[in-house]
């Protein structure tokens, strides 16, 4: 998969709309291939996940943003279903709490960030401040921040925070790789009503959600704002098309394993030291049960 072809290029000015696809399937027009490929990425990213614990030296960050029903959720189920769970650890973020409202919009996301050898997961994240918090100017107006600071340049600011936050990270050895999950408005639509229609998914179905809708040309306007500004180097951002799942996942699922491969990670080396020890255990365990 061209994965070029779904980054947004640092320095680029995109459209949503007209760049990029939301039913864009690539050349995977066969779903049973593609979830062929998918079984074949959960083994290999199962493999990398492996050799990035034991390397100890990296982290994974990988972000998901998305409108409601964009397939989040079963994106990270689907994708990361092989990993080890010792070795990855999902954070939902959710409107945040007062303890969380005390501190700057970066802190709750801080403290979550993956240890080195750990894939790190974030539904939501600190990208909603530059999102939400855009889109619905009460919610900037609740947080206590100075009055100063509120000021029209805040989003231009946090964006120069955010480059700033991502470069720190990434020279500190946490790999960054940000993935937005591109639905159409029809396509959420269809999605809504299967939660509506089917029992089972009504629990996943709130009425504000379609009260968001209408605020859904806001949010084109925010995001393609965001990945104007802040898809660098350093953490790029990818525009996944996310109306057919399975291309999602596949998506998702390769651009993962391709970015752990191009770290070209390997498993630790024993020292000379350390492999005559392992004769030696070796030697003592063989020989346990054998008479004095």
């Amino acid at each position: 998969m061209n994965r070029d072809r779904l980054m947004v290029k640092p320095g680029s000015k995109i459209s949503l709309k007209k760049d990029f696809d939301p039913a864009d399937t690539e050349d995977y027009k066969d779903e049973e291939a593609a979830l062929t490929k998918l079984q074949k990425g959960r083994e290999r990213l199962a493999k990398y996940q492996d050799i990035l614990y034991a390397h100890n030296c990296y982290s994974l960050l990988v972000i998901f943003q998305a409108m409601d029903a964009a397939g989040k959720d079963g994106t990270i189920k689907h994708v990361m279903s092989g990993v080890n769970p010792q070795g990855c650890q999902v954070y939902s973020f959710k409107a945040p709490s007062t303890e969380e409202l005390d501190h700057d919009y970066l802190w709750r996301c801080s403290k979550a960030l993956p240890e080195r050898g750990r894939i790190g997961i974030f539904n939501r994240s600190y990208y909603e401040e530059v999102l939400v918090a855009r889109v619905h100017p009460e919610i900037l107006a609740n947080q206590n921040l100075p009055p100063d600071l509120k000021k029209k340049d805040i989003w231009k600011r946090r964006f120069e925070e955010i480059n700033a936050f991502e470069k720190y990270l990434v020279s500190n050895g946490t790999v960054v790789v940000k993935f937005f999950l591109n639905v159409s408005k029809d396509e959420q639509k269809r999605r809504f009503l299967d939660r509506i229609n089917q029992p089972e998914k009504n629990w996943k179905f709130a009425a504000g959600d379609v009260k968001e809708r209408g605020f859904w040309n806001d949010y084109m306007n925010a995001y393609e704002d965001v990945f104007n500004h802040t898809s660098t180097n350093s953490a790029p951002w990818y525009i996944i098309p996310a109306d057919n799942k399975w291309f999602t996942r596949l998506a998702v699922s390769d651009i993962i394993c391709n970015t752990l491969k191009d770290l070209k990670l390997a498993y630790p080396t024993v020292s000379e030291t350390h492999q005559q020890e392992l004769l030696k255990a070796k030697e003592l365990l063989e020989n346990e049960d054998k008479p004095a």
